[in-house]
């Protein structure tokens, strides 16, 4: 099952500046791992050392916050489309 996935800037230097990537994954977690075997270097700066997700970045499943859904457990299905974006702070 494919999925689109879309890069931010910073990490592009992982992915030969591409913006977008298509996967197979069943889950956010295996999507993940899956970066990583197509862009080495990628997860490091997608998870922690426990493998979670970093806290300044937020992974959406069609404009979905997986933080609301089953964070790396959510299901992806054929088509979906993952969005990882930085946060921002400011004022």
């Amino acid at each position: 099952m494919s999925v689109k996935v879309l890069i931010p800037t910073p990490l592009q230097k992982f992915t030969d500046d591409r913006a977008t990537l298509e996967c197979e994954a069943k889950t956010v977690a295996e999507l993940i791992d899956a970066l990583e075997a197509a862009c080495p270097g990628i997860k490091a700066r997608l998870c922690d050392e426990a493998g979670k997700p970093r806290r300044f970045l937020n992974f959406y499943v069609n404009s979905e916050d997986i933080r609301f859904l089953e964070n790396t457990e959510t299901a992806l299905n054929d088509g979906d489309e993952v969005s990882i974006v930085p946060a921002v702070a400011g004022g």
